[in-house]
């Protein structure tokens, strides 16, 4: 099994050295291994966990949310179905937000649209 020292972590994940902890403290990251002196090391597959968390995190998904779906995911296959719906129910979010700012982009390039037709400000 391979190890990584934090500040591998950092560099792999994008994680801050505080935000690695906060994790561990609310239990998003669990059993994390350490060294004899007691110096985090994290496996490839805490690696992979922290990667879904950045993607879940920055795709907009509450911490409760994540939790939720990290206490699913430590559950086991038995568990599969109901990880599958939380990640479905965060899809159709992400969908919807999109699909928002779809519109706002729109409009911004209309107004874009407007200022090089007319050559002069538009009003806003």
């Amino acid at each position: 099994m391979t190890f990584h020292s934090p500040g591998e972590v950092v560099r792999l994940t994008g994680f801050s050295l505080d935000t690695l902890r906060y994790y561990e403290k609310i239990g998003l990251l669990h059993d994390v291994d350490r060294t004899p002196g007691g110096r985090r090391r994290f496996s490839d597959d805490d690696i992979n966990l922290l990667r879904m968390l950045r993607c879940l995190r920055e795709s907009g998904m509450p911490i409760a949310q994540m939790r939720r779906y990290v206490e699913l995911l430590r559950a086991g296959e038995d568990r599969r179905e109901e990880r599958l719906a939380v990640l479905r129910e965060h899809d159709r979010r992400v969908e919807e937000r999109i699909d928002e700012l779809r519109g706002h982009q729109r409009i911004i390039r209309h107004k874009i649209e407007h200022y090089v037709r007319a050559g002069e400000p538009a009003h806003a």
